[in-house]
């Protein structure tokens, strides 16, 4: 794999040539809807795959490898008949690899809506280890707001992937409610009531484990949290079921905030089978232009996590999408949330240079809009896929999380399968 950044008067042909593949296989792999018309700084993933060499009089293992960009060792791993560096002669055919080694195994799930393109989804279904179909509202008295999700669990079974019901405090017609929490947390009967209903779930549609997604919990319902963890895990582990949480992106164990201070690291980390870190939304909605997930608070995120949660039970938030920003911004108005595909579209468009921040390892670019509006657009690219993986695979996390794979992007896909073989369950 070789991630490219489009340079001024480069064109598709130019620079399939200098990559020595076909301009169909990278405009097929890319998924490129306008394949004569890139953009300047957009990134193209080239799959060379293993190719041929003919030795050249002269040539050497170390000029071919330096031709190709691996090393010595790699040619020599790949053409096991030779025995030495000196053995080769002009014209002889030697098999070169790949300049991707892969790192190793993960395991990778994927956030659901019911809402999912059946397309997109068959297409996403390869790539993961779990589906997690959002979600599941827990209503105060314990009782559940079910959601259309048998043609998703069908097809995430068909297709090896471990379907994961998720239940949420969200409110009806609202956001994620501290009150509903509170009230599951304060009635050991409408505890038992959620968890049975929980359970039938789990057994009637043939899912493989749970996803607790509860968030904005009043503080002092912390330990009340933990208790109800505790009562899902003795309930559900002796069946069978798999137990993951989402958790805040904490830096710290003392961080204030609603969002942050009732989830517990460490008890969650110690309970479940996983744990979803949600790192993501710095750049958000309702508040000022900038990377969604910034790489250098990813990292702070996992340097506490990994303190306070054993690492293979860290799977890795990574958002797969972007917002636009109308400038200047102001306080309380409305970014729109976009894919990564059409921000290169829009660029294209609006005529605009795709730039990248080595700080937050994230492209962004400004553009006029139609009406003379100035605008701000973060979001993803295989080049920040690529350093939000690599980053899983320093702090050695069990995998990652996409948030969510409604919107189908070809790079992610391309990057995550050249560095990793994605770890199956079922």
């Amino acid at each position: 794999m070789v991630i490219h950044v489009v340079k001024p008067g480069e064109n598709i042909y130019s620079i399939a040539r200098s990559y020595g593949v076909l301009p169909s296989k990278i405009i097929a792999d890319n998924e490129l809807s306008n394949p004569d018309q890139l953009v300047v700084g957009q990134t193209i993933v080239i799959l060379e795959g293993e190719r041929t060499h003919r030795v050249a009089p002269g040539q050497s293992i170390y000029s071919i490898a330096r031709m190709y960009g691996v090393t010595s060792e790699d040619i020599l791993a790949a053409n096991p008949s030779i025995t030495s560096p000196e053995s080769i002669d002009a014209g002889q055919i030697i098999n070169i690899p790949q300049r991707t080694k892969k790192l190793g195994t993960l395991e990778v799930n994927g956030y659901a809506l019911p809402n999912i393109d059946m397309e997109v989804l068959n297409k996403t279904l390869p790539n993961l280890t779990y589906l997690s179909i959002f979600s599941y509202e827990v209503n105060p008295d314990g009782s559940l707001r079910t959601v259309n999700d048998e043609p998703l669990i069908q097809a995430a079974r068909d297709a090896g992937v471990a379907p994961i019901m998720v239940i949420t405090n969200i409110e009806q017609g609202g956001g994620f409610n501290s009150d509903v929490a509170r009230a599951i947390f304060n009635s050991e009967q409408v505890q038992e009531t959620l968890l049975q209903n929980v359970i039938n779930t789990l057994r009637t549609k043939n899912y493989h484990g749970l996803d607790i997604d509860f968030e904005y919990i009043y503080p002092e319902d912390r330990e009340k949290y933990n208790n109800f963890l505790r009562k899902a895990v003795e309930r559900l582990r002796p069946l069978g079921y798999t137990i993951t949480s989402a958790l805040a992106p904490k830096n710290a164990a003392d961080q204030p905030g609603l969002l942050y201070e009732a989830h517990d690291y460490p008890v969650h980390g110690e309970l479940l089978d996983h744990v979803i870190l949600m790192t993501y939304e710095w750049g958000h909605t309702y508040g000022p232009p900038m990377a969604v997930a910034p790489l250098d608070q990813v990292r702070r995120v996992l340097d506490y996590a990994v303190t306070a949660i054993p690492s293979q039970k860290i799977l890795m938030g990574i958002p797969n999408y972007g917002y636009d920003w109308k400038l200047p911004y102001a306080e309380g108005t409305a970014a729109s949330a976009i894919s990564n595909p059409e921000a290169v579209n829009r660029a294209r468009e609006a005529g605009a240079a795709i730039q990248f921040d080595q700080k937050a390892m994230t492209p962004f670019f400004n553009y006029r809009g139609a009406d003379g509006s100035n605008h701000v657009v973060w979001f993803e690219d295989a080049r920040s896929i690529e350093a939000k993986l690599r980053l899983a695979n320093e702090f050695k996390t069990g995998g990652v999380s996409y948030w969510t794979i409604n919107r189908f992007f070809p790079q992610n896909w391309l990057v995550l399968n050249s560095l990793f073989d994605v770890r199956k369950v079922i």
